[in-house]
């Protein structure tokens, strides 16, 4: 609620968790309230777009957003001066200008109403934007609005056509058909794949410090990497290179320098959040806006590596204090990044405060993690460059020649604060070798390699993928990934996206016929056609009607043309009732047996997989633990269960989800494997609401060795402790001796 008094300053901002922060560094004189998001929208159960009216938007007020305008109302009309004070993007803006029209102010001439941006919250940055306040950018508000009417009217005329043409409850989007696209074109890439063997051939040598080097050359004839195919031929190599002696041919040694890369942007964030934390874009971004909120790091959604120059001294005082003036730079470094325009004068995500350690800051678990990793990034990027002396030595032997590669650090530079993996650094240390000297032959090694097709995306890997296309901007890779597997379109497959036969079957039909919408190159040039709107060069409403007009035509002759694809699949099975052929459906919650002569015969039967077909073996004899009657299989979103017959009398219900290996710590019933509404897999306790029990990642039979908590392991074989978050060093790619082993190096 407003305080009733009046105040000379209104400060309105989009959450309440940035709307306290602000409060505590603008004082009594400012009372800073919030819009939580969005205060106008079009409607969700229609069009919203005036097409006949040069496509004018239908906004109104959503019934979550009532009370909040009330609110703004009351407030604004107590102050003097508003300061609409969202965030810097075409989203804030386009906020702030709803809230113009949802309060009133864009009629009312008495008041001051002032726009004001800041890319961090502190208390310089507030006090210098409250100094230079601007009017509103309706060349931004238009950008933000020709999106949202475009991606509007492409998903409220596209969804039908699918749900005619394929099931019912299918969804289509300007950029989340492309991510679709994207992925099934890398499965089917992996599918085609035929893998090549092939093999190498190493020479373990020296005597008292051994060192490996790799066979390169035959006959003066460099040897690609297919060049030894099978096994029979790597024999006849050993064979021939047994009982030779090898001879330094020559030793080459050089410094290399390696530098740090830039500070993050919104996707480079989202990639590395993901490979070393295995944070989801979604998640990240999340985290990402509390960090910002807090006035810890600067504004997430950026595609600028710009920092300013008060930041960047501020690095290397923080560099001189916490490492020493080893790790400090003369001059700071600055990044020339992709930004065009008005995102060049944007910063990069950096810390708002570079002495801030993240050991020093109150933060929960995820949030100090994601801290540190914007942090140590933003001060590797003004650390020296890391320097290594890498040496090469050519060894003979008759018509063979090997290659010796070693590398050491002479200076860690940035290395000392920001860990990177580095596929063409050579870690091995060389002997000192001389020209011509006789080195000693332990023993020859044949290695068999395969050739690997090209990897599944990660969420990561595929934001990477969209930025390097011009697909999408900062504010939209997050939301995008979230979209294709919340529609059942994708799923995640040991932390890689791996396509669902119904979004494979969604992919095709739209490249088949509507190619414009999920093509590359058209929807960068949507990309691109957006910005031209930001920077004014051309009006919003004919970019729409050039999208639409061919569009609407196409849609309408598509509909009458396009046959609806079958989705049933053929099965061996016989109806128990007609004795009709059964065929798989898809349906609300999955696929599901039904009889083919539907709707004259209704018979339906789960689809299951294996492990729980067992379970449902094992317990169709059951009765109900409750009244005695028997139990039934029935399906719901979170997959199979057993229900009693009595129902609704009796309610009673068994899960016939997987187990963990270990009880539950709390009761000592079973921990199930079950789905959140969000369709994220969890562990939890069987005895659901009375324990409430309950694990992301599956709970495995060790002890946290610093508090005594049950461990649980995520795909990538990390362990993490339930009750302290200690990660373990047994963990899969998160070997904490591993780190150390590559720090030193």
């Amino acid at each position: 609620m407003v305080i009733g008094y009046l105040f000379m300053n209104l400060l309105i901002v989009e959450s309440p968790a940035k709307a306290k922060t602000i409060e505590k560094y603008l004082g009594r004189d400012y009372k800073v309230l919030a819009s939580y998001g969005h205060v106008r929208d079009l409607p969700k159960s229609k069009l919203g777009v005036e097409i006949e009216k040069n496509f004018e938007p239908q906004y109104l007020i959503p019934v979550k957003a009532k009370k909040v305008v009330k609110d703004l109302k009351e407030a604004v009309a107590k102050a003097d001066t508003i300061y609409l004070a969202t965030d810097y993007d075409r989203e804030g803006e386009a906020i702030a200008w709803h809230v113009l029209s949802a309060t009133g102010l864009d009629k009312e001439k008495k008041k001051a109403v002032k726009r004001i941006t800041f890319t961090e919250i502190t208390k310089p940055a507030l006090v210098d934007a409250v100094k230079n306040p601007r009017e509103i950018d309706l060349n931004l508000v238009d950008a933000q609005q020709a999106r949202r009417v475009l991606d509007r009217l492409v998903g409220y005329k596209l969804s039908p056509f699918l749900w005619k043409k394929v099931l019912r409850g299918l969804s289509a989007g300007r950029v989340q058909s492309v991510a679709l696209r994207l992925i099934v074109e890398r499965e089917r890439e992996i599918e085609k794949f035929n893998k090549d063997e092939y093999w190498s051939i190493e020479a373990n040598l020296g005597k008292i410090q051994p060192f490996k080097a790799v066979l390169t050359e035959i006959d003066g004839k460099k040897l690609d990497k297919l060049a030894i195919k099978s096994e029979k031929e790597a024999n006849k190599i050993v064979d021939d290179l047994k009982n030779s002696e090898y001879k330094v041919k020559s030793v080459e040694t050089k410094d290399r320098k390696r530098s740090p890369a830039p500070p993050f942007t919104t996707s480079t964030l989202q990639q590395e959040a993901g490979r070393k934390l295995g944070f989801s874009a979604k998640q990240t971004m999340r985290l990402a806006q509390t960090l910002y909120e807090q006035g810890l790091i600067t504004y997430m959604r950026t595609d600028s590596v710009n920092i300013s120059p008060i930041a960047a001294r501020a690095a290397q005082e923080a560099l001189k204090n916490i490492y020493g003036a080893n790790y400090a730079l003369t001059e700071p470094r600055f990044f020339k990044g992709k930004a065009k325009g008005a995102q060049e004068a944007h910063e990069a995500i950096r810390p708002t405060e570079p002495n801030q350690e993240p050991t020093k800051l109150n933060l929960e678990g995820q949030n100090t993690r994601l801290y540190k990793l914007i942090w140590q990034r933003f001060l590797a990027s003004q650390a020296p460059e890391a320097l290594f002396e890498e040496t090469s030595a050519k060894i003979t032997t008759g018509k063979y020649l090997f290659n010796a590669a070693g590398s050491v650090i002479k200076f860690d530079g940035f290395l000392r604060i920001y860990e990177i993996e580095d596929e063409n650094l050579n870690t091995q240390k060389l002997p000192k070798l001389a020209e011509g000297e006789i080195v000693e032959l332990k023993n020859l090694e044949k290695n068999q390699h395969f050739t690997e097709p090209p990897a599944r995306y990660s969420e990561g890997t595929l934001v990477k993928e969209l930025e390097k296309r011009g697909i999408g901007r900062p504010s939209t890779y997050a939301p995008t990934i979230s979209t294709i597997q919340d529609r059942g379109y994708v799923q995640k497959q040991e932390g890689r996206l791996a396509p669902l036969e119904i979004g494979v079957k969604v992919n095709d039909l739209l490249v088949e016929h509507f190619p414009e919408i999920v093509g590359y190159e058209f929807t960068s040039n949507l990309e691109e056609k957006f910005d031209e709107i930001a920077e004014g060069k051309v009006a919003w409403q004919p970019v729409i009607k050039d999208f639409y007009e061919p569009f609407a035509k196409h849609l309408e002759e598509k509909t009458e043309t396009v046959q609806k694809t079958n989705m049933d699949e053929e099965t061996s099975e016989i109806c128990p009732e007609c004795k009709s052929p059964i065929v798989i459906k898809y349906g609300r919650f999955g696929k599901f047996y039904a009889c083919s002569k539907y709707p004259e015969c209704k018979y339906t039967k789960p689809l299951v997989d294996a492990n729980t077909q067992k379970q449902i073996d094992e317990a169709k004899d059951e009765k109900c633990e409750k009244c005695g009657k028997p139990m039934v299989m029935k399906q719901s979103r979170f997959g199979a269960f057993l229900a009693c017959s009595g129902y609704p009398e009796c309610r009673q219900t068994k899960s016939l989800a997987p187990a963990a290996s270990v009880p539950c710590p709390n009761c000592g019933k079973k921990l199930l494997k079950r789905r959140s509404k969000r369709g994220k897999n969890f562990w939890g306790c069987e005895g659901y609401p009375e324990c409430k029990t309950a694990f992301w990642n599956e709970p495995i039979d060790k002890k946290c060795p610093e508090c005594g908590g049950l461990m649980s392991k995520d795909f990538k074989g990390k362990l993490s402790c339930q009750n302290c978050k200690s990660a373990n060093s047994e963990g899969k790619n998160y070997s904490k001796k591993k780190s150390s082993k590559k720090a030193k190096k």
